[in-house]
Order: structure tokens, then C-alpha cells, then sequence
């Protein structure tokens, strides 16, 4: 067995690990010895609504910032009149990612007149939906106006345009959709429904573009749930594509407003219809498509997961043991295909009366789910009457009352989808890269603190397609030395949550899951040459 050779590269040992998967392309130990490597890497545009950390401690250090700035506006060159608003604006921090605004790409088209001391921005988001976007404006106003210099700021605010983070997979009707949500409870009768509409009119609410897909061919809640002045859907003759029909500015489609009412058919023609009505819908630009999920774990729903690259999904559960243990099926199927389950809502957990709390049903099973799973938030839904009701009316509860404890609550699990979101799209684009100063693939699984590198010879070399193994044989058909040492890949773009789709110079297109990655023979002793003396 050859040892792999990489004179590009310096102070680095191989470290071998051992798997079926690495079909004999692994070398023992061997450490290289060359001059320098620059493995510093290169900062990525974070993805995530923004926040402001530290807002305490903004003011005193914008303060000190600004004192040592010249007051005399005639002085100030339009170089140094940029670095003093970049710096202020820089003490902004998004606290999802540990990252100033400035380094996350979110400050646009920045003007500055000396002359008359105004200063002009754009603060691009990643989404329209931030839930303290108005706290953000303010305090990007404040902290440019304590520039001496500075006598006039004008901030606009913006959202970046909607787009998945691997378009070039998807079917042209979902791409330009940002996040697509999966509402699932695999249990009929645990207000599902309720939460897949209400939490898309929340969101809606906070300024996203939304949409609903009720994927539940055999029973369609949502004509009930909502009251469209165009209950069917339409054509495109030219197009062939169905055009959505909407209510308060959110897209629908459900097999409900076809005009065919409920489906009495087999598995395999669901499946199709199901297929159809998702992927050839005229969605347009949205941020945020909620899929209203069928019960159960068959056919239907390993479809949804596998056609769709699903960014999150929210589990509906009630207190009932029996609850409990179908959703533990859901959460499994979706951890199997790598959909991150970002929050638990437990309908119809408790009743206020004369000054009590009751829990009819029971207690634990939404607790019990965040436990044994991990899943990181639980939202409680008391019983009302009116949330009931409004199901049946035709038009949300938090739209019927927005500012009720329904709503409250409805609010919270939006800011938690917005949030959660947006972190699972900027780990998902930056998890696997292609480092070029020290040539070198760096990867960093979602909800992983590990780190390591890879060499790209490695990769190659062990791809599992038909092209490089044997289908019926198992044989090695990529040779070892096929792949020449230097090779270095093109492109690197992610496929939904858990594999990258990596382009080769020969063409070749190599499909790398995360669990394959991390059983590969890894770069170690990566060493950071020191800084630059001035």
C-alpha cells in the first residue's frame, strides 16, 4: 500500500482511523516536513437574525472610540471617516455566532459626506423576520451618531432575497424558498394542524414571507383553518405549474382547495400527488414554507423528508404517554435523516380555574421528548376554548387575537424557529470547505465542536459510488494512484443536512455524507504561522 505524499503541506501528521468505508486507502502515520502553512480560515458571512450582545458595555466603548477621533470634519478623509463607522458598528455583536455585523457582511452601500458630516447604510439581513430589527436600527443610529464628527445618519433596513442554501438540487418551484419547516406530531389529533397554521401566521406577523403546504392528502385540515376568497387552485396552461391560492398575505396549497375534497387512494399515488403539488407550486420568494405534516412514519413522509431539504422541523405532542410514544418514532425517523428537531410544543398541557392550574392529561411527555432527544426548546399551549374555535372559523387564533397569551406563546416559538434557522443554515454552509492557502478541506459538522482537516487525494479516493466500488462485487474500481496528489476540488456545496456535493476537475461530482467524512484519515498539527510584525 502506497503512503500518501503531500509535499504542499507542512507540520502536518496523518492520523489513520479505521472503516469498512475507507476500502484500504488508508495509510499509517507520517508526518511531512516543509516550510510554512497558513491555515488560518477564512471568515465566512455568518447567517442569523441579529441581536445585540454586550449592549451594556456598547456606550462606554464607542465613547472611548469616538474621543480619540478629530472633531474637525474638514480633516477627515473619507478612508479613515469609513474604518471610525465600521468600528463603532463593529461593537454590534451577533450573539448566535460570537460575530460582529461588520465581519457577517450585513453593512451595505455605506456613504459617507465629509463635508457635511452624514453618513448613509443599508443593514442587510438574513432574514425579514428578526424580531429586534427596530432595536438594531436604533442602536445602529446611536452608535454612529456619537462619531464627533458625525452630524446626520441615515439607516435603512433590508433582507437578503430568498434563497435555500443548496438550490442547484431542488425542483424549480422550491428555489427560491429560504427555509422550509416541517410541523410533525406522527399522531393524529394533537392540534397539529393548529400549530403548523398558527406558528406561519406568527411568522408572517414578524415580517417573513410565508407559505403553508398541507401535505395530508387523506384528511386536508387547512381549507378549515383559513377562509381564502379563492378556495381552488389554479393553473399556469403555459407553464404547467399550479398557482397557490392565498389568505392575509400567506401562500396555501392543499390537496383541499384541488376541489376533489379528501383522497381515497393508494400509497404510491399519494406519494405522487404529494410530489406534484410541493414541487410544481408557484411559490415565488419566500422565507419560510411550513409544511403541515401527515400523521405517521410511511411512505408519505419519507417522501416530504427525501424530495425536500427540510431545514427544521417542530414536533406537536400532548401529555399523554400514548402521544409520547409516537412521537418518539417522528423524532427518530427525522434524527435518521438528519432534520434538525429544534423545538417541542405540547398542546393542551393545563387549564387555569379559580386560581389553579390543572393538568387534565397528565404531565411530562413534552419534557420527556426535550430530554430524552435533546431537542433544545418546549413551548406549553394551555386549552382554549378560542384556539379551538378559531380552527374552525377560518382564521387563526393569532390573528383573531394577537395579543393573547395563545399569541404570546405563538411569538416565542416563532422567534425560536427564526433563531434556530438561522444557525442550522450558517453551520450547514460553512461545515465543509475548501481551505486553498494550505490546500486543505476543512470540515466541521453541524452540531459537532469538533474541527479537523482532510486531505483532498483522501476524499477523492474513497468516494462509494458505482463509479469508484463494485455495486454487486464490492471491487475497488478507482485506483489509488488515479487521483493525482495535488488535486484540488472545484466547488463544495451542501446537500440538505447531511452530506456535501463536491465537484472534481475531471467532472465527476462526488456525494460526501458527514458520517463518511468523519471516518476518514484526517490532517492534524495544523500550525498557525505567527502574525505579521508591523
Amino acid at each position: 500500500m502506497q503512503l500518501l505524499q503531500a509535499p504542499s503541506l507542512s507540520n502536518i501528521t496523518l492520523l489513520s482511523t479505521t472503516s469498512s468505508l475507507n476500502r484500504g486507502f488508508l495509510s499509517p502515520k507520517k508526518s511531512f516536513d516543509i516550510s510554512t502553512v497558513n491555515c488560518s480560515i477564512s471568515s465566512q458571512r455568518h447567517e442569523g437574525f441579529v441581536r445585540l450582545l454586550r449592549s451594556q458595555s456598547i456606550s462606554s466603548t464607542v465613547t472611548t472610540r469616538a474621543a480619540s477621533v478629530k472633531a474637525d470634519a474638514s480633516i477627515v478623509s473619507i478612508g479613515t471617516a469609513e474604518n471610525d463607522v465600521l468600528a463603532v458598528l463593529s461593537q454590534i455583536i451577533d450573539p448566535d455566532f460570537g460575530t460582529d455585523i461588520v465581519s457577517c457582511g450585513f453593512v451595505k452601500d455605506l456613504h459617507i459626506n465629509e463635508t457635511l458630516g452624514e453618513v448613509s447604510f443599508r443593514l442587510e439581513l438574513t432574514t425579514p423576520a428578526c424580531p429586534i430589527k427596530d432595536m438594531f436600527e436604533q442602536k445602529a443610529n446611536e452608535v454612529v451618531a456619537m462619531l464627533p464628527w458625525v452630524k446626520k445618519v441615515n439607516v435603512t433596513m433590508s433582507a437578503q432575497p430568498a434563497r435555500p442554501v443548496f438550490e442547484g438540487q431542488l425542483p424549480i418551484g422550491l428555489q427560491t424558498i429560504s427555509n422550509i419547516v416541517a410541523v410533525s406530531s406522527c399522531k393524529g389529533g394533537v392540534g397539529k394542524s393548529t400549530v403548523a397554521v398558527n406558528l406561519a401566521y406568527t411568522l408572517a406577523g414578524m415580517g417573513a414571507r410565508v407559505g403553508i403546504f398541507d401535505a395530508d392528502v387523506y384528511g386536508p385540515s387547512l381549507p378549515t383553518m383559513v377562509s381564502p376568497e379563492n378556495c381552488l387552485l389554479e393553473m399556469n396552461p403555459e407553464k404547467r405549474s399550479i398557482i397557490p391560492t392565498e389568505y392575509l398575505g400567506v401562500k396555501l396549497v392543499s390537496f383541499g382547495f384541488a376541489g376533489q375534497g379528501r383522497a381515497i387512494m393508494r400509497g404510491p399515488m399519494v406519494s405522487g400527488v404529494i410530489n406534484q403539488l410541493l414541487t410544481t407550486s408557484e411559490w415565488g420568494e419566500l422565507d419560510y414554507l411550513v409544511i403541515d405534516m401527515p400523521p405517521g412514519t410511511g411512505d408519505i413522509q419519507l417522501t416530504l423528508c427525501q424530495v425536500v431539504p427540510l431545514t427544521a422541523a417542530v414536533v406537536v405532542t400532548t401529555p399523554q404517554k400514548l402521544a409520547f410514544i409516537d412521537v418518539a418514532k417522528g423524532v427518530r425517523m427525522f434524527s435518521k435523516l438528519k432534520v434538525p428537531c429544534v423545538a417541542v410544543v405540547e398542546n393542551m398541557s393545563h387549564f387555569d380555574a379559580d386560581g389553579k392550574r390543572y393538568y387534565p392529561f397528565g404531565r411530562g411527555s413534552g419534557s420527556q421528548v426535550v430530554q430524552q432527544f435533546g431537542i433544545p426548546h418546549l413551548f406549553d399551549l394551555p386549552i382554549r376554548p378560542t384556539l379551538s374555535a378559531s380552527g374552525d372559523s377560518g382564521m387563526p387564533e393569532v390573528v383573531a387575537d394577537p395579543q393573547g397569551e395563545v399569541a404570546r406563546t405563538f411569538q416565542e416559538l416563532g422567534v425560536c424557529v427564526v433563531q434556530q434557522c438561522a444557525k442550522i443554515r450558517q453551520q450547514v454552509s460553512t461545515a465543509v470547505t475548501y481551505d486553498k492557502s494550505i490546500k486543505a478541506i476543512r470540515v466541521k459538522v453541524p452540531d459537532s465542536d469538533e474541527e479537523f482537516f482532510l486531505h483532498p487525494a483522501t476524499v477523492r479516493r474513497n468516494d462509494q459510488s458505482a463509479q469508484s466500488i463494485d455495486e454487486w462485487t464490492g471491487e475497488q474500481k478507482l485506483q489509488y494512484t488515479d487521483i493525482p496528489e495535488d488535486i484540488e476540488p472545484e466547488d463544495i456545496w451542501p446537500m440538505g443536512n447531511y452530506a456535501v456535493s463536491i465537484t472534481w476537475p475531471d467532472g465527476f461530482i462526488q456525494i460526501a455524507p458527514y458520517d463518511q467524512l468523519q471516518t476518514m484519515e484526517r490532517l492534524v498539527h495544523v500550525c498557525k504561522p505567527a502574525p505579521a510584525q508591523d
